[in-house]
């Protein structure tokens, strides 16, 4: 990281110091290399003498930790070159950051977000990893509400701001579509005069001090196991991939920077990531987050996938869709139904719904009772998904999955 006086912390909140600069910035002890200062965040105070100990060059116990973050973010921002990326939308915000990271590394001195480090904490935390010689950073900006992310963007100071698509997420706060928009609209409004914005074909920007790039429905082909899109490969091959792939390279182009030939990309945990399972069968795993749209997009990447095997999806419930989330589960279950899966376990009071549509299936209350089920409803030679939002923890199903393949 960018070196940072100790002086930076006063009035923060309670500083032990043990240098006169620190390089690095951390809330999780464990993490602590020599010369790192110490944020302690929730019950982080009990950690301090452990932070010290790991060699931390300080330790800050702060009056409010998201307002002390931000002013050490904005402190490296302020004294870094690189050009800042900002990438906000629905869905596919994560993988288009991955996606971007693995086109920019070849190329420039690349710092991304780590697996969804989007929110007050984790955009600070990226913004500190920055170096003197660093030349991109990637930045994921994540809301739940209005307001958000314009105080996340007021961190960042991003050039170039990208949405990747808007639908039914956060409805609970923002109570529609037109809210969700307006909401990651917030990013293009604090782009700097001459940033560039980059956002779905429908989307509205109004402002025209900033170039606009529009990305619209890309064409791709599958060959050898990958995908190519706009004459470059890719190491996935999920339909919902394409796009993601599609507005990357967008970015890529504002930046100015060499489109290479074939890219291997390192997806974040848990976002469709496949495994064998015995007798031939598909493990699915894509756990960490849904909404109606990634449910339907995941659907259809089983049925292709499955082939001829049998399709089992372990659907849990779908989060903070307000008074929408019911009929949006229902909805859910007719495409699980249209898509020809043989059987469905929901997961969650919400995942009753799913269950609604038509397909067939059964209904456990939580992640300890679904993880009961896996025996008696998994098969060898099944495709199995397993897919809901984070909180319901759905990862633990895949892991058992996981484990039978070990065992067997």
């Amino acid at each position: 990281m960018i070196a940072l006086e100790t002086s930076l912390l006063d009035g923060l909140g309670d500083v032990e110091t043990r240098a006169e600069k620190f390089t690095g910035v951390q809330v999780d002890s464990r993490r602590i290399a020599p010369g790192d200062l110490f944020v302690a965040v929730g019950c982080g105070s009990e950690f301090v003498d452990d932070a010290l100990m790991r060699g931390a060059a300080a330790t800050l116990e702060p009056h409010d930790a998201f307002a002390a973050l931000a002013v050490v973010g904005r402190a490296v921002r302020e004294r870094s070159s690189a050009r800042v990326v900002g990438i906000t939308g629905s869905m596919g915000k994560t993988s288009t950051k991955d996606i971007l990271a693995a086109l920019t590394a070849p190329s420039a001195r690349t710092i991304a977000a780590e697996a969804s480090y989007n929110n007050e904490i984790g955009v600070p935390l990226t913004l500190c990893r920055l170096e003197e010689d660093t030349e991109v950073c990637i930045l994921e900006l994540a809301m739940r509400g209005f307001g958000q992310i314009a105080a996340l963007a007021k961190i960042a100071r991003p050039h170039i701001g990208v949405v990747t698509n808007i639908g039914p997420v956060h409805l609970e706060l923002v109570d529609s579509i037109d809210g969700v928009a307006q909401a990651k609209g917030e990013l293009i409004a604090a782009l700097p005069t001459g940033g560039t914005a980059i956002v779905p074909e429908d989307f509205p920007v109004t402002r025209d001090d900033v170039e606009v790039v529009r990305v619209g429905v890309p064409e791709a082909t599958r060959v050898d196991g990958r995908t190519v899109v706009a004459g470059v490969s890719f190491n996935f091959t999920a339909q919902h991939q394409v796009q993601n792939a599609s507005t990357a390279l967008a970015v890529l182009a504002a930046l100015g920077l060499p489109r290479p030939e074939s890219v291997n990309v390192d997806f974040a945990r848990w976002r469709g990531e496949e495994q064998e399972l015995p007798g031939g069968g598909l493990l699915i795993n894509d756990a960490y987050n849904a909404n109606p749209v990634s449910m339907r997009a995941a659907l259809a990447y089983l049925a292709e996938r499955a082939g001829e095997r049998r399709r089992v999806a372990i659907l849990g419930d779908m989060a903070e869709l307000g008074r929408t989330g019911p009929e949006y589960h229902r909805e859910v279950g007719a495409a699980a139904s249209e898509l020809g899966v043989d059987e469905l376990l929901a997961v969650g009071e919400l995942a009753r719904g799913y269950l609604e549509g038509g397909v067939p299936g059964r209904w456990v209350a939580n992640v300890h009772d679904a993880l009961r089920q896996v025996d008696d409803l998994v098969r060898p030679g099944d495709a199995v998904l397993v897919k809901a939002s984070r909180a319901v923890g759905l990862e633990a199903v895949a892991a058992a999955l996981t484990h039978i393949r070990a065992t067997t």
